[in-house]
């Protein structure tokens, strides 16, 4: 005969039983998980410190720790920058930041946000950048990878050993150009483009393998740029050019996470995000400006009525790309007008 403290135990272990049974389901959906987060600048760059780890620290709070982010700066997990790109596609990270110029012609239509004088807001570009990979990205240009984020940089221009204000100043100088279609402008004013990361720019011009640079005021801080060269040549209105990024993850790993991680994921990245990256990357152009103003640096700005040398090299640019767009079966001169028209849709509902 069962005794009454006997009974109890069976019901206690029953209870646990269904308590069990209720509860793993549960259980398996607190899976942790870590990311591994991979980029080229140092930790306490602009865009790491104001940009990827507010991303990454969103997602690690609002998952309450169920994901984690580690971060790995300045190439920590190997290879060099323009293999950032295949590093998140081959799973040797988790997700990759990257200039996407670091792999010319790879993805082509993210190519119209590079073209010279086009984009005069980072957050409007990004705002088009976003909505037009969204439409016609996706599923072409990066189907191999789960893209969180896509975004331009403030204004990019001149950093010389030299002053520039005209496009002939250029002649014969070796200016490190950040995409194919700045290098086309420089060869077309008679500039030696070299192609470089830019992690690699400040060495390069310490020893005089530079003549200067092109890059937006946010990143030369980083890099120290003032003490090496003094002086910098600004656009009023539409930028010298903008490079494109994109904040990448291993699409296998983001598709096995479980449902409710990947909503954190997906809540964290997306149109919002991309509007506010590019925003607060041009947003680290003033104070890094200052910087260069306080050493005493000469600062050219270009008005918009100066312009007109610089335009007349824009044409034949802009009808070459189209022209090869078109030879890849993609309609150039479309993705120019939608990013116009974008890029006027924000500015007209965000105005100043």
């Amino acid at each position: 005969m069962t005794n009454r403290r006997t009974t109890c135990g069976l019901i206690g272990v029953a209870a646990l039983v269904a308590l069990a049974t209720v509860t793993t389901p549960t259980s398996t959906r607190a899976q942790e998980v870590t990311l591994r987060l991979h980029h080229f600048l140092p930790p306490q760059a602009n865009v790491p410190k104001l940009v990827l780890d507010v991303w990454a620290d969103g997602v690690e709070s609002d998952s309450e720790g169920r994901i984690e982010v580690e971060r790995y700066p300045s190439m920590q997990l190997g290879g060099k920058p323009p293999e950032l790109i295949d590093q998140a596609m081959d799973g040797i990270a988790d997700i990759v930041w990257t200039v996407v110029g670091y792999t010319p012609g790879r993805f082509p239509r993210t190519e119209v946000f590079e073209l010279p004088f086009l984009v005069e807001d980072a957050r409007a570009a990004s705002f088009a950048y976003w909505t037009m990979f969204d439409r016609h990205m996706k599923e072409a240009d990066f189907q191999d990878v789960h893209i969180l984020g896509t975004w331009v940089h403030g204004p990019g221009m001149f950093h010389t050993n030299k002053p520039v204000r005209v496009p002939d100043d250029l002649r014969g100088m070796k200016i490190r150009g950040g995409s194919r279609l700045v290098n086309d402008l420089l060869t077309r004013v008679g500039a030696e483009p070299i192609g470089m990361p830019v992690p690699a720019v400040s060495e390069a011009l310490s020893k005089g393998v530079l003549d200067g640079t092109t890059i937006p005021w946010e990143v030369t801080t980083a890099l120290k740029i003032p003490e090496l060269v003094e002086n910098h040549t600004e656009f009023d209105g539409p930028a010298l050019y903008n490079l494109t990024f994109v904040l990448a993850m291993n699409k296998d790993v983001y598709d096995t996470m479980p449902a409710d991680l990947q909503a954190i994921i997906d809540q964290n990245s997306g149109l919002e995000f991309s509007v506010f990256a590019g925003g607060t990357q041009a947003d680290a152009d003033g104070p890094a400006r200052q910087v260069a103003v306080d050493r005493g640096n000469n600062i050219v700005t270009v008005s918009e009525a100066e312009t007109g040398e610089w335009n007349a090299l824009v044409e034949p640019i802009y009808a070459d790309w189209v022209a090869d767009m078109d030879g890849r079966g993609i309609d150039g001169q479309a993705l120019i007008d939608e990013a116009r028209s974008l890029m006027e849709e924000y500015t007209a509902a965000n105005p100043q």
